[in-house]
């Protein structure tokens, strides 16, 4: 068997239960010869990452996830191969999760007008001292450390998720703010679980055209959600409008979609051809 990576992977640093330490053995375990920490707006895992990489022969894939808006629908961009140091992008990622903080106050005030009182200070203690990105897991966590829920799943159903009594829309880019702001750190963009996007409205072939021209090089068509059928479609899709293709399993550890690191495997193939792009920038 070839080399192998797990392109997707998120830590406790943003909405993920693993450590970056943690998550790195468990690749070591799961023989992967390389992996993407794609954080959502962060990239403060990815230095421990690095350092916890060094005695196992792992190759730690500089990454992040960014939330973008498509025509009043929610789209993810990754970004593969990204100067995560350069300091202005790093400013930038900075106002991106203050936005996060503040998004998730007002969740925890639309809990207390729901008769549940949460503390700020709390939910700091449940992300940990170097979370860069506070999210709806670490208050979904915080609801069942507190015995408001008898699960993280029933956090998310009941009071935090799409719809749900205290959700707050979240705060995104335009695709074209998502791309550039890969690009301008060397880094090579991706649209995320395609599977995820409403096309309800217009099919996902437009949206796919549309993102293209917007900047962005690559499209996650193997994933832990994407049937044989959406392999198919997605391929296809990568081939028509010349993109790259990617893959993961979005591992969260044993959070809100409890997805193993190393569920989806691709070859490494697909490494050196993000890394081709990104020198190619």
């Amino acid at each position: 068997m070839g080399k192998v990576a797990d392109l997707h992977v998120h830590t406790n640093v943003s909405d993920g239960t693993f450590s970056p330490e943690k998550v790195v053995g468990l690749a070591k375990l799961e023989g992967l010869d390389a992996i993407a920490i794609t954080d959502h707006d962060t990239c403060a895992a990815i230095a421990p990452a690095i350092m916890a990489a060094k005695d196992m022969d792992i190759e730690i894939i500089p990454g992040v996830e960014l939330t973008a808006e498509l025509e009043d629908d929610e789209i993810h961009i990754l970004g593969y191969f990204i100067d995560w140091q350069e300091s202005s992008f790093i400013k930038k990622l900075e106002e991106l999760c203050r936005v996060r903080e503040e998004r998730a106050k007002e969740i925890l005030r639309k809990l207390n007008e729901q008769g549940i009182d949460l503390k700020y200070e709390d939910l700091l203690e449940i992300a940990g001292s170097r979370t860069g990105s506070v999210g709806r897991l670490h208050i979904a966590n915080l609801l069942y450390k507190k015995g408001k829920v008898a699960c993280i799943r029933e956090a998310f159903t009941k009071y935090i998720g799409n719809d749900s009594p205290a959700y707050v829309k979240k705060f995104k880019l335009s695709p074209r703010e998502a791309a550039d702001m890969i690009k301008a750190v060397g880094g090579v963009s991706v649209l995320a679980h395609p599977k995820t996007i409403n096309t309800e409205t217009k099919p996902l072939k437009d949206i796919v055209k549309i993102l293209a021209g917007e900047g962005i090089q690559g499209i996650e068509v193997y994933h832990s959600d994407h049937n044989n059928r959406e392999l198919s479609e997605f391929k296809k899709l990568a081939g028509e409008y010349g993109l790259l293709i990617t893959g993961g399993s979005d591992c969260h550890g044993l959070g809100k979609r409890e997805v193993l690191l190393g569920k989806v495997k691709v070859p490494y193939e697909l490494v050196e051809k993000l890394r081709d792009a990104a020198m190619a920038r």
